[in-house]
């Protein structure tokens, strides 16, 4: 259906994928147990929409302007590197705060949160190639809309990245619940995530174009 074969082995391995930590899941749990699961879930949600970026780029045929053109790839990768620095960094001013309590201007908090997640997915180009090349074994040669077979997989892979997310915000905030250290360990938490961003930015900014 919509020149797509192997449905099944395309949700197992996507599945699989999305289990395995990476700088979205890193960014969730830090969240989720830095300010509680609700907190998780907006996080969670705007990597989600970030991951929609790479759909339709690649639905599009943009993803591979990043695998050919060195230029478009170090200028994302460097973008995607800066604000992962950026982010890590403000962790780090954050994190004699304590406790923090999302009350006071509770909805541009949330937003911030939502915006966060988005950029930490869309500002990353190794997701762009990875969708460049990952959906094409699963769509036949004779589809009658390649665009469409790559919109409806990657619909599909995203959805299911968010319900893996959801429960990373839920593991990150019961590991949260087991220590009660209050804003001590919610320092730690936060200077913890920001180192860890900090590398993932400078990993980030040594990757090679493919």
């Amino acid at each position: 259906m919509f020149g797509i074969h192997d449905l099944a082995l395309f949700i197992i391995s996507g599945l699989l994928l999305n289990i395995t930590p990476g700088q979205d899941v890193a960014y969730i749990v830090s969240r989720s147990a830095g300010h509680g699961w609700k907190i998780g879930i907006v996080a969670a949600l705007g990597v989600g929409t970030g991951c929609f970026v790479h759909v339709f780029s690649a639905a599009l045929g943009l993803s591979a302007i990043l695998a050919t053109s060195a230029t478009a790839f170090t200028v994302v990768k460097f973008i995607g590197a800066g604000y992962l620095v950026w982010v890590g960094l403000a962790m780090w001013r954050r994190a004699g705060s304590g406790q923090q309590k999302i009350s006071v201007n509770c909805r541009a908090s949330l937003r911030k949160v939502y915006t966060q997640g988005f950029l930490t997915n869309a500002l990353n180009p190794k997701v762009a190639l990875f969708f460049l090349a990952f959906l094409p074994q699963f769509v036949m040669t004779e589809a009658p809309s390649k665009p469409l077979a790559f919109l409806i997989l990657g619909i599909l892979f995203t959805f299911n990245a968010v319900l893996i997310n959801l429960i990373w915000a839920w593991v990150g905030a019961r590991a949260a619940s087991f220590f009660q250290g209050g804003g001590k360990y919610v320092g730690w938490i936060k200077r913890s995530a920001g180192t860890l961003f900090i590398a993932l930015g400078v990993r980030l900014a040594c990757t090679k174009s493919v």
